[in-house]
């Protein structure tokens, strides 16, 4: 469990933040006046639904107590911006009260962890976007057959609420939908070679990008080459309409790669099934934000540019009826 913004993030089930609460002075329930005036606190500090700062391994989150176990001096945690798996069991000597002297302390703590070279954490971050990448080769082609992979997406094993959201907009939606009805209903495919083709559209990407960070960006080019790679693998395998087949078999006879042949209807596909596909890479939760960003970033670029990608034409399968 890791944290890139000092150790504080967005709860998507958790809408508040630190605000003025923390500065003024709570009163709990755990605290009782004794005789001579004097406040004293039970042997529980921190009350049911109370928000504090918690150590994790070397780092200190923000949390919030669901449970309180006053006979173990123990407290049921959740920390705000992580999934329910992290929830846990903790010890009073791992919880801390929010408050400026404590936040100030966590701020130190994430500045000692940072890397003292700016390069390190670049090349981390690459490093890292690359063994994504390379497990998805590995789970296409090493753990998974061809025939595993379809019934996979066939038959609906994978609970749609345990996927990963890769939100495509209905604009982009609209071009599966017509395709869809071209070739079940009308009997017509995409004539091909396309233009532009995937692999154009991928450096177009990678320009869009460039320009708009103001240089070269590695975790781009990683999801550029990744995204490319898997089309290609991918396509024979879980993107084709069984119709589909023959013409795969003749427009690669020259061992062309599908990327320089088919378009943007093809590579749309591909974003379909990737929710699927990520659920089994068992990948860690903020890398697969990173990488849910980079693609969701890529689909707005899609829908952005949809004027100059989505211009296939078609045909019957013998080639003798062509429409736009």
């Amino acid at each position: 469990m890791r944290s890139s913004n000092s150790g504080s993030a967005t709860d998507d089930d958790e809408s508040a933040t630190i605000s003025d609460e923390y500065d003024a002075t709570m009163e709990t329930d755990t605290d009782v006046v004794s005789k001579d005036g004097a406040v004293e606190s039970l042997s529980t500090p921190f009350r049911q639904g109370e928000k504090v700062l918690a150590y994790h391994n070397l780092r200190i989150y923000e949390a919030k107590v669901l449970e309180v176990d006053s006979k173990e001096k123990r407290y049921y945690i959740h920390y705000l911006g992580w999934k329910q798996k992290w929830d846990e069991w903790v010890g009073i000597d791992r919880l801390m009260n929010i408050n400026n002297e404590n936040l100030q302390k966590q701020k130190a703590l994430e500045n000692e962890l940072k890397p003292k070279n700016p390069n390190m954490t670049k090349g981390m971050k690459r490093k890292t976007m690359s063994k994504v990448f390379f497990f998805f080769f590995f789970f296409f082609f090493s753990v998974w057959t061809k025939i595993q992979i379809v019934s996979l997406v066939c038959k609906g094993t994978v609970s749609y609420e345990k996927l990963i959201d890769i939100h495509i907009p209905s604009s982009l939606k609209k071009h599966l939908v017509n395709y869809s009805e071209y070739i079940t209903h009308m009997g017509k495919l995409v004539k091909l070679p396309c233009s532009p083709n995937v692999d154009d559209i991928l450096k177009l990407y990678l320009e869009h990008r460039s320009n708009k960070d103001g240089r070269e960006s590695d975790t781009a080019g990683e999801v550029v080459s990744g995204l490319r790679c898997y089309f290609d693998k991918a396509l024979p395998a879980m993107l084709l309409y069984k119709t589909e087949s023959q013409q795969y078999q003749q427009a690669t006879a020259n061992q062309i790669s599908p990327s320089k042949i088919y378009g943007a209807e093809h590579l749309l596909r591909l974003f379909v099934k990737l929710p699927e596909i990520l659920f089994h890479a068992n990948i860690e939760e903020e890398t697969l934000r990173e990488l849910q960003h980079n693609l969701q970033d890529f689909l707005k670029f899609l829908q952005k540019k949809q004027s100059l990608f989505f211009l296939s034409s078609y045909e019957t399968p013998d080639g003798s009826c062509t429409i736009e």
